[in-house]
């Protein structure tokens, strides 16, 4: 578990409006600024950053890495993805649904952001009696 994610962007106007949504979506607030400029978001008890890359190089996404946002049920996961899109994030991998492996399932939903930054909304089915 991390206490908080902190990811770069190359457009921290561009990266607040595609947040601000998504966070929204979540029933969050918008992001504010801290001194140094970066983004900060807050939710179900964890802190998620965006910054500009504080090597002054451009930001480029992670290679095969995944940034995961738990929700409360699909409906929100659906929410959160239709919100995603709507602000300029790209949809990826399947729709919105539930997967199945490992002895458990999952609702998920996959989406970019701006920055190319891979990101999924999951929620833990319940399981069947």
């Amino acid at each position: 578990m991390f206490s908080h994610m902190m990811i770069g962007s190359n457009d921290l106007d561009r990266s607040k409006k595609f947040y601000d949504a998504l966070f929204a979506s979540l029933g969050g607030k918008p992001g504010f600024q801290d001194p140094k400029g970066r983004l900060i978001y807050r939710h179900d008890g964890a802190t998620f950053m965006v910054t500009k890359p504080i090597d002054g190089e451009a930001a480029t996404h992670g290679n095969g890495s995944t940034i995961g946002f738990q929700v409360t049920g699909p409906e929100q996961a659906h929410a959160w993805h239709e919100a995603g899109v709507a602000a300029g994030g790209t949809a990826i991998e399947d729709a919105p649904g539930v997967r199945s492996g490992g002895g458990m399932s999952l609702y998920l939903a996959y989406l970019r952001d701006p920055d190319g930054n891979k990101l999924c909304a999951l929620h833990r089915m319940p399981a069947e009696a």
